[in-house]
């Protein structure tokens, strides 16, 4: 209950938007490739920024 209202930290929105890439890339991967392998490499993007935080 005391966590309803925290908002959320730069590296955890991050997280939650490379998990999201990565799911819609894994059902991309089945119907269309060139679209999956967008999703990669935009969810590639986002791990780069998340290392460059964490360092």
């Amino acid at each position: 209950m005391f966590g309803l209202f925290k908002k959320k930290s730069e590296v955890e929105k991050l997280q939650s938007k490379y998990e999201n890439l990565m799911k819609e890339a894994y059902s991309l991967s089945t119907s269309d490739r060139k679209k999956s392998d967008e999703k990669t490499c935009e969810a590639e993007e986002i791990m780069k920024e998340l290392e460059k935080l964490n360092v």
